[in-house]
């Protein structure tokens, strides 16, 4: 199918917005590194069902487990591990912000370890793209007394996390070069490895915490923390390992990173929140951006 890796991108994107609303509100109520370890259990429970439901194809080669699972653990354990401590020292708005700097690491990363070039009008979408991107999440906030700002932690850990994240890619087209794979399979493998990792981190540290017990008498955070796995790495990953499979590295981050311009019209229509002129320019711009990707 044409495009398929820029249109399973953009829906990685929209799923990934749908999945960081449900994902706040469970945070709220159960912490954020509780969370992270719930959702990567029941995503593998989600995935292995799914697999052998459908009876996909998972047999693939040593090289090919190696791979997702270093690409399991730099993007899940690592990169995701900065992006939470990012949150919390400089919040969303600027994590976000320093994280539209991961399509540029990617297909930097992509053309030294994938030898992948991009045309000049792909460059032009990509950097278009982020230009818009960064427009709509550099708006400045304007409440009052906000606690948030940049500081050179917070900035280091943004930074990783988007370091994470691009490496994670990388490793996951690694695998998918020597060979077919299972979009669901390879999800699989990259979020089993990383709770077979994370668990007894969290058990060293004395931060894990039974799941059942957590969601015993919080049907709310239960309900938020299964929308947002469902669309976040049972579906929102694959999509993503689906995207890095049929198009460059670098395209298939910057598509991805477009999450802040798809959130605007969630923000408005669903939460009834008024939008700037200055995001509506930024996502215009974003638009464009992406129509150079699709048209080059």
């Amino acid at each position: 199918m044409p495009l398929l890796g820029e249109f399973s991108a953009l829906i990685t994107a929209l799923l990934w917005s749908v999945g960081s609303y449900a994902f706040t509100h469970a945070a709220e109520n159960i912490g954020s590194v509780q969370l992270n370890m719930n959702r990567l259990i029941l995503a593998a429970v989600l995935l292995f069902l799914t697999i052998v439901i459908f009876n996909f194809n998972y047999h693939i080669s040593y090289n090919q487990v190696l791979n997702l699972s270093i690409s399991g653990i730099i993007g899940l354990v690592i990169g995701d591990s900065f992006l939470f401590k990012a949150y919390r020292q400089i919040g969303a708005r600027l994590t976000i912000l320093i994280m539209s700097f991961a399509p540029v690491l990617s297909a930097l990363m992509a053309f030294f370890f994938l030898s992948e070039r991009i045309s000049f009008i792909g460059i032009s979408g990509m950097v278009i793209t982020v230009m818009g991107i960064m427009l709509v999440v550099s708006e400045p906030n304007k409440s009052p007394g906000t606690k948030y700002k940049i500081t050179p932690l917070g900035f280091f850990n943004g930074f990783m996390a988007a370091a994470g994240q691009a490496g994670g890619l990388i490793f996951a087209k690694l695998a998918f070069d020597r060979g077919e794979i299972n979009g669901f399979v390879a999800t699989f493998v990259r979020i089993f490895t990383a709770v077979v990792v994370f668990i007894p981190l969290l058990i060293i540290m004395r931060r894990f915490k039974s799941p059942i017990k957590t969601y015993a008498h919080n049907n709310k955070a239960l309900i938020t923390t299964f929308i947002g796995t469902v669309c976040g790495p049972f579906l929102g990953i694959t999509f993503s390992l689906i995207a890095i499979e049929y198009t460059k590295v670098g395209i298939a981050a910057t598509l991805i990173a477009t999450m802040p311009v798809i959130m605007l019209p969630i923000s408005r229509f669903y939460f009834k929140d008024s939008l700037s002129w200055r995001s509506i320019t930024g996502a215009f711009i974003a638009v464009i951006g992406i129509a150079i990707l699709f048209l080059r």
